[in-house]
Parts: structure tokens; C-alpha cells; sequence
């Protein structure tokens, strides 16, 4: 059981890398559109496709490091008034329906990109590219998602992890 949570661990983290990576990516085409544009007075193609492809896709691909790190969005008051058992209990029932969405999310995506893929799906522009390509980071991010949510999940039930980050932040300490 541990083996899993630090197995997931990793792969979140290399997620996080490879959103990373994408981000970089969709700079430095920005960066090369803008000359070529600009200063060359010439036309883009694919561009500016690109960067909205390679963001969206680190938004998906990333998601799974953004649960690890509890970086998303946290509304901590309830749990500051609850006790750890009412911690637990919320956090559980918080990531399960979590997982539920994100298992039906990863299947709907997974659907759309296989359609896209047997159906020869292109995007309207003159680069026509092919649309499973952009298709393919939402079933693999929220898929991996869903494996981070079970292994957040497991650690609670097994009680290797407190909930919603308490132990990095208790603005209650030391009073």
C-alpha cells in the first residue's frame, strides 16, 4: 500500500515536470511567433494552436501534482473547526466523489479521443491537425488524477496523510 502512494507520488511529480516542460514550450513558440510576425512580417500556421493545445494539455497532464501538493483551491474554514476524525471523514467523502468525477471524465475523454482518432478528426486551420493529439492529454492527466485521488484516499484511510494540508498549515498554533 505504501509502495502504490509513493508510486503515484512519483508519477504526479514527473506530471508536474512535464507541465512544466509544456509551459516552456508554449513561451518559446510565443516568443518565435512574435519575430516572426512582427519583426519578419511573415505569417504563422501553427502557432498559435500549438500554445493553446500545449496549455491546455499541462493544465490536464498537471493535475495530478496539483493534488499532491494540495495546490488547488482550498476552503479551510469548515475543517478548522472540525476535529481530525471530522477532518478524515469530510477529506474521505471530499476525494471520493472527486475520484467518481474524475473516473467518468477519463472515460467520456477517452471516448472523444478514440472517435477523434478512428474518425480522422483535423482542426479547421491550415495546419490540420490531427484532433486526437490535443484529445490525448485529458483522458491520460485526469486518469493519472484519478490514481492520485485513490492513493490520497488509501493514505487517509490508512492514516498517513492529514487532510486538506493541516499539517502544513494551522494558523491556531501556538495559541
Amino acid at each position: 500500500m505504501r509502495l502504490f502512494i509513493k508510486s503515484v507520488a512519483t508519477v504526479s511529480k514527473a506530471c508536474g515536470v512535464v507541465a512544466a516542460v509544456l509551459v516552456l514550450l508554449a513561451i518559446l513558440v510565443v516568443c518565435q511567433m512574435v519575430v516572426i510576425r512582427y519583426f519578419l512580417n511573415d505569417s504563422t500556421i501553427w502557432q498559435t494552436e500549438f500554445v493553446i493545445f500545449s496549455l491546455v494539455a499541462a493544465t490536464f497532464i498537471g493535475s495530478p501534482y496539483v493534488l499532491l501538493i494540495k495546490g488547488h483551491v482550498n476552503v479551510d474554514l469548515l475543517p478548522l473547526y472540525l476535529g481530525e476524525r471530522g477532518r478524515r471523514m469530510l477529506a474521505l467523502i471530499a476525494s471520493t466523489g472527486g475520484l467518481l468525477f474524475c473516473v467518468l471524465l477519463t472515460w467520456n475523454g477517452f471516448e472523444l479521443f478514440v472517435e477523434a482518432l478512428e474518425g480522422g478528426w483535423t482542426t479547421d486551420t491550415v495546419w490540420a491537425l490531427p484532433l486526437w493529439i490535443p484529445y490525448l492529454p485529458m483522458p491520460i492527466g485526469i486518469g493519472l488524477l484519478s490514481l492520485q485521488y485513490a492513493a490520497d484516499i488509501l493514505a487517509l484511510v490508512t492514516g498517513h496523510a492529514m487532510p486538506f494540508a493541516m499539517e502544513a498549515h494551522n494558523p491556531y498554533e501556538g495559541e
